[in-house]
């Protein structure tokens, strides 16, 4: 992997983890351009996700510390639970989801989902609750969403504050309790890879390059405190119709180039086969 390649994809994950438009759709589809897939690509996309885990601590640090000091006050219990579903449908769903990324079959649908998802958003997000009203039932239902954001495409961020509007969640708060629910997410996702790492299953760093990676990750880091910023704005204002017509128009060309350009550029075909 070169070090232009790994800047790009760093970007390109610090800027779509928090923006509602599917980090790993966008990661997904720059990989097959850049040639670069298999256990090279997981684990590399482990290690940007770490990146942008860095972006979130460095924002939420205080919420976070206080989380660590008590560890059994409602938030951090909901935001555990919250993680359960995600768990469970990914243990469940592991080979499937796996398959889904490696032929990209389900690219440009998730991708439009996801708009018309920010969309509905946009007309029924002005509730008024926060943690303190927040009940188990919402932490398990924005759980179940951030788990379906497993599928390319899908927006992790944009399914979870989604979700909290659609339940009465303050537009802060929900923005906030999404960017919470990553950490574990995140955490988890790291984990798994380092022990097929051990295990010999996944590329090791040595197949990277430390250089690409420490690019990789410092550009992650950078771009996703930049994009959460953004985002944390954008809930406040309502502005996630942007987002959504970006998300549907990305879905529908990747429709017409799979249809009408596959010819030209061959990658079309595993990242966009519908």
């Amino acid at each position: 992997m070169t070090v232009f390649e790994a800047l790009t994809l760093g970007i390109i994950q610090g800027l779509t983890e928090f923006l509602p438009v599917s980090s790993s759709g966008h990661l997904v589809l720059f990989q097959q351009l850049f040639g670069i897939g298999g256990d090279m690509a997981l684990t590399f996309d482990v290690a940007l996700h770490v990146g942008t885990l860095l972006a979130v601590i460095a924002i939420y640090w205080k919420k976070i510390w206080e989380m660590l000091k008590h560890p059994f006050s409602k938030l951090p219990v909901y935001i555990v639970l919250g993680t359960i579903p995600a768990v469970i449908i990914a243990l469940l769903f592991k080979d499937a989801i796996e398959g889904y990324y490696a032929s990209g079959s389900l690219l440009a649908p998730g991708f439009i989902f996801t708009g018309l998802v920010l969309l509905g958003a946009e007309r029924i997000g002005n509730g008024r609750k926060d943690i303190e009203r927040m009940k188990l039932t919402d932490a398990l239902l924005i759980g179940t969403a951030q788990g379906i954001a497993l599928m390319p495409g899908v927006s992790r961020s944009g399914m979870t504050i989604t979700s909290g509007l659609a339940l009465g969640l303050g537009r802060g708060f929900a923005a906030d309790y999404a960017f919470l629910l990553s950490i574990p997410a995140i955490l988890g996702g790291a984990l798994l890879d380092v022990v097929d790492i051990l295990k010999g299953e996944t590329a090791a760093i040595e197949s990277i390059g430390i250089i690409p990676l420490i690019t990789g990750v410092a550009a992650a880091a950078i771009t996703g405190f930049a994009a959460i910023k953004v985002m944390l704005s954008a809930v406040k204002k309502m502005k996630l119709k942007y987002f959504a017509w970006y998300v549907l128009a990305l879905g529908i060309l990747i429709i017409i180039a799979r249809v009408f350009f596959r010819g030209q550029f061959p990658w079309l075909g595993q990242v966009v086969m519908i």
